[in-house]
């Protein structure tokens, strides 16, 4: 099966600056894709370009198989049954939140039209407030309206940018993950622009990390976290430190937390000295270890503490422990080591 969206070898480039430098992804018909990164990496430009907002340099993309950017091809945005929902919503303030989702829908014959306004508004439970006007409305209602008028055409791709930087942050996770949930529902291919990785876990079913317009993995989050492609990814995803190991084999490494071992090849040489990814669910809080760690700092998280321990050596661990082991700064606590991945880099 030929996937819905195609990016190859994208390149983009403003006069001798590029900004997306040799992109290439693919999203079958259904999925939520994400282009995660911090603020001025490239990404918002890679979906105005997926919109047909920015015209590439190389490469192309290509949607249901047919080529709709490249350097010599640009089907115009109105051409291409793209829906995008912008990070202000960009919903019409004279209009009903009902008249907003049926804008898109101006060249449906009646009957269609509204059974599919009523469709949309029932997936994105809006009939309570569709009689109301965009000022009325609390950022969620707009984002509802906005999601609801965006998809009512069907569009092949619907493009997010940045779509809950107006929410409450406590409320982005939980909306993310209901709005994930009509999106299933509504079989539509999603891709997705943000800097939160806990929205980018909740909603999307693969995601591209971004660096200086650079994809650095295209992956699940499982395998983002768990088995990041190098050191930037690493880093940016998830919490966790490196410490430094020498190579035993090519399936294990000794570290000062002792020999760290898995299933997957790493490709040094035995004595290479590697940093090895240790995340906090790797460091286990044990009153009957041995191995002791100085707490240097801890922050509360209601069923857990995030502990910043010193280890013997001088070098910083991460540990998540149960919130009713409350230990006192510069208190000396047991640990060990409990990790069933080897992931090293240079």
């Amino acid at each position: 099966m030929s996937n819905k969206l195609e990016v190859k070898s994208l390149t983009v480039a403003y006069a001798d600056k590029t900004i997306i430098d040799d992109v290439s992804f693919g999203l079958d018909k259904g999925l939520i894709g994400c282009l995660l990164g911090p603020s001025g990496c490239g990404k918002t430009t890679l979906l105005r370009t997926i919109a047909g907002f920015e015209q590439p340099a190389g490469g192309e993309i290509r949607i249901s198989n047919t080529c709709f950017s490249s350097a010599r091809t640009l089907i115009p945005v109105e051409q291409r049954n793209v829906g995008m929902v912008f990070q202000d919503f960009a919903l019409f303030p004279h209009l009903t939140a009902r008249d907003n989702i049926a804008f898109g829908l101006h060249k449906s014959a009646e009957p269609a039209r509204r059974a599919r306004i009523d469709e949309v508004i029932q997936l994105l439970e809006v009939r309570d407030f569709q009689d109301r006007y965009p000022h009325q409305l609390s950022g969620g209602q707009q984002q509802r309206v906005a999601i609801a008028r965006a998809i009512a055409p069907r569009p092949e791709i619907l493009l997010l940018d940045e779509p809950f930087s107006n929410m409450d942050i406590e409320l982005r996770e939980q909306i993310a993950r209901e709005i994930r949930k009509i999106l299933k529902q509504d079989n539509m291919t999603t891709v997705l622009v943000t800097h939160n990785q806990l929205e980018a876990f909740a909603m999307a079913d693969e995601i591209g990390v971004i660096q200086n317009g650079k994809l650095l993995q295209w992956d699940n989050a499982f395998d983002l976290y768990h088995r990041p492609a190098c050191a930037y990814v690493a880093n940016f995803i998830g919490e966790g430190v490196f410490l430094t190991g020498t190579v035993l084999s090519e399936l294990a490494v000794e570290t000062e937390l002792g020999v760290i071992t898995g299933a997957r090849e790493h490709g040094f040489a035995p004595n290479d000295q590697v940093l090895v990814l240790i995340r906090p669910d790797d460091i286990i809080h044990d009153d009957n270890s041995s191995l002791t760690a100085t707490v240097l700092d801890k922050a509360f998280r209601g069923a857990e503490f995030l502990y910043t321990l010193a280890l013997p050596s001088g070098a910083r661990v991460l540990s998540l422990a149960p919130s009713h082991h409350d230990h006192a700064m510069k208190e000396a606590i047991g640990i060990r080591l409990e990790i069933d991945h080897l992931v090293a880099f240079e």
